[in-house]
């Protein structure tokens, strides 16, 4: 249970700064261990999302609350004073602004490596509705690692997630996020438990791989209240150690599949951290 003095420590700091975070917005199973931890991941450009997705704990409205100019600093300023080694920043959906604040993203990201240099920072973006030149803003900005979600497989798509966001325009965001850079590290995750069948998520798998991701997460979906999408079954230990089984099969550098796996998940963080940082003291050597 959440309450270890590093957790009171980063809800305090967070509040202080007017901060959200997915732990608690999306009502993650593991924050008492991550927050214990020293791990966070904030979430960027308020706490409401303009998208309905069937899955989610994240409130809702076509009109959600301006940007906070003040936020990248203030973000950079909590990292800082965490002193944390690798960071994940996330989003809600913001179709309401021009940019679907994709500047507001990329701001952040340079605020972080101005007040920490050696800060791994990994982002998980929204689609910004396919449009290149808003992701080319985000990728341009440089993030150690860059993830986007199918969450789920192609036949279930337009029943757990909003109809804006389809399977078709997730995978062309991956790809597109390996055309601007080919050397950013790419990541992805998938849901599980809501009826999806191994051929499907095998199906799913190799698509990811197909453009290039690198890193996939495998988490049980648990629903958040009675009135998100309902819970079809809860998916076996054996079925989660077979889709990492199949995952590195496929070629993913790395798979964290189990029943509190979660996209921002520490356990893939830390292998991501060591696996990017000795791929960049690689190249600094040729």
């Amino acid at each position: 249970m959440p309450g270890s003095p590093r957790y009171q420590q980063i809800k305090a700091r967070a509040r202080d700064l007017k901060l959200a975070t997915v732990c608690e917005e999306a009502r993650c199973p593991n924050i008492g261990e991550c927050w214990g931890g020293g791990t966070a991941t904030f979430m960027v450009m308020g706490d409401t999302c303009t998208r309905g997705c069937r899955f989610c704990a994240v409130d809702t409205s076509r009109r959600p609350a301006p940007l906070d100019p003040a936020e990248p600093q203030n973000i950079a300023t909590a990292i800082a004073e965490m002193e944390l080694d690798y960071v994940v920043v996330t989003s809600v959906d913001r179709d309401d602004l021009a940019d679907q604040g994709a500047s507001h993203f990329a701001s952040c990201i340079t605020a972080i490596r101005a007040r920490s240099p050696k800060t791994m920072i990994e982002v998980l973006i929204p689609d910004f509705r396919g449009d290149l030149s808003l992701l080319m803003a985000v990728v341009e900005a440089s993030p150690d690692v860059i993830a986007h979600n199918v969450e789920t497989v192609p036949r279930l798509t337009a029943h757990v997630r909003d109809p804006r966001a389809t399977y078709a325009q997730s995978l062309e965001v991956l790809a597109n996020m390996k055309r601007i850079d080919p050397s950013r590290r790419t990541k992805s995750s998938i849901m599980v438990g809501l009826g999806e069948t191994l051929d499907e998520m095998l199906a799913t798998m190799a698509d990811l791989r197909a453009v290039g991701v690198d890193f996939l997460t495998v988490g049980q979906y648990l629903q958040p209240s009675e009135r998100h999408l309902a819970l079809e079954r809860y998916v076996t230990p054996e079925e989660f150690a077979e889709y990492e089984r199949l995952g590195l099969e496929l070629g993913f550098l790395y798979v964290a599949s189990g029943p509190l796996v979660r996209s921002s998940y520490k356990a893939g963080e830390y292998f991501i951290e060591r696996f990017v940082r000795q791929n960049q003291g690689v190249q600094g050597a040729t």
